[in-house]
């Protein structure tokens, strides 16, 4: 049965920097829940940040592979630079997703570290860029494919090709 990392945040989970969850009622997400094979991790908790925490942004909403290689930071609102521990977290994601198998991980798009798609462009007003956040590039550099929670049937998709089926 392959395994799925998915955000924390999306089961249920008041994980997120407003102490919120952002519950996902999708029947495929639940199907998977009930059969269990998700693997619920927020990276950010993981790589030490408390809940609820400042919002944080990749500076000029360079993405997750610029923080990866050291072009880019991740900073709160005031400055503050938590490059570090979107690095652990990732990091973190990355041998959680690797332990058990995860090939797949559905992750709460728009994120600084879970955006597959789109992150927020840096400037706390709002906008989004195209790219991926922090944990997405990691886990994405190691083969894992990354959904956001509006692309769930991709995912599916994703699965049967790798079980084969």
């Amino acid at each position: 049965m392959e395994r799925i990392l998915v955000s924390a945040c999306l089961m249920g989970r008041r994980v997120r920097f407003d102490g919120a969850a952002k519950t996902s009622g999708d029947a495929l997400l639940a199907a998977w829940r009930a059969e269990g094979r998700l693997v619920p991790f927020c990276p950010e908790v993981e790589g030490g940040l408390p809940v609820p925490r400042p919002p944080a942004e990749i500076e000029g909403g360079a993405g997750g592979g610029a923080v990866l290689s050291g072009t880019a930071r991740v900073l709160t609102a005031d400055g503050t630079d938590v490059t570090a521990a979107f690095l652990a977290g990732a990091r973190a994601a990355l041998d959680a997703a690797l332990s058990c198998g995860a090939r797949v991980a559905i992750l709460k798009e728009g994120s600084p570290s879970c955006g597959s798609l789109t992150v927020h462009d840096g400037t706390f007003g709002g906008g989004r860029l195209p790219g991926a956040g922090v944990t997405t590039a990691l886990l994405e550099r190691h083969g894992v494919s990354v959904f956001g929670e509006d692309r769930i049937p991709a995912a599916a998709v994703r699965l049967r090709e790798l079980s084969g089926a």
